[in-house]
């Protein structure tokens, strides 16, 4: 049973126009952890005793969520992948690895695509590209009816606990809901398409893992193959009886998997 760590070090750091929350776990290697959206970096926190024992893992809250602040209220996975970027240098981190889930694997991948040369190795979990009916039905059923279009009632009736949790996540003194502003900001970027075609995908140069549960609800295995194959030196995993939850469900399968992965990289 993987287990949550309470020796996390919270900081800030200005970097990129904004002023970065990110905790940090034990040492070695640095390892970049990405969180999902509507989520922060501590939401992941049940994952890093096991990470830590090997690597420096940094886990930052991503713009506009949790502690970090985003003035102008705009969100886009390469503005999000410009302000890692710009976290790994200001932390002079050297070859970082980057593991991304959901929204944070959109993020690797923007990474991957335009900072080809930053990191090591990359996983790239539960990440999408192709805009299917799959996906946009499943936004739609949560309660992010179209792009600037979120009903917050249906949010709270179809997610119930988890409404509470981002809530909580991002809550400030003078603004308890700031997660209904967030939500807003986010349903516009869930609704663009991405747009990525063949040679975008030959951009990215590092080593990466293509990361699944085979029951995910929003992305299809289908489209993981897909972007394994266009991916030049991607490898593949697709979990069984896993859904879009993989990290938290089946915690100790995804450390597992992803450790492999890191380690078998990082040594080369």
């Amino acid at each position: 049973m993987v287990q949550s760590d309470s020796s996390a070090k919270g900081q800030f750091i200005q970097v990129n126009g904004l002023n970065i929350y990110y905790e940090e776990y034990g040492s070695g290697k640095p390892l970049v952890f990405l969180h999902g959206g509507m989520a922060v970096g501590k939401n992941a926190a049940h994952l890093f005793p096991v990470f830590s024992k090997q690597f420096r893992v940094i886990a930052p809250d991503m713009r506009g969520h949790g502690k970090t602040n985003n003035r102008d209220g705009k969100l886009s996975y390469r503005l999000m992948a410009d302000d890692v970027a710009a976290l790994i240098d200001a932390l002079d981190l050297e070859e970082p690895s980057v593991c991304g889930w959901s929204d944070g694997g959109q993020i690797a991948l923007e990474l991957g695509m335009h900072y080809p040369d930053t990191m090591k190795c990359m996983v790239v979990g539960a990440a999408w590209y192709q805009f299917s009916q799959q996906y946009q039905t499943m936004l739609k059923v949560m309660g992010f009816e179209s792009p600037d279009t979120v009903n917050i009632d249906k949010l709270k009736q179809t997610l119930g606990p988890m409404t509470e949790m981002w809530r909580a996540f991002h809550a400030t003194p003078d603004d308890p809901d700031r997660w209904e502003k967030l939500a807003l900001q986010i349903s516009s970027m869930w609704w663009t398409p991405l747009g990525y075609t063949a040679v975008d995908f030959q951009k990215i140069k590092t080593p990466t893992l293509v990361l699944l549960g085979d029951r995910d609800q929003i992305i299809s295995v289908e489209e993981a193959v897909e972007m394994y194959r266009l991916i030049p030196e991607a490898e593949l995993a697709i979990v069984p009886n896993a859904n879009h939850s993989l990290p938290m469900t089946k915690a100790e399968l995804f450390t597992n998997l992803v450790s492999d992965f890191l380690v078998r990289h990082i040594t080369q």
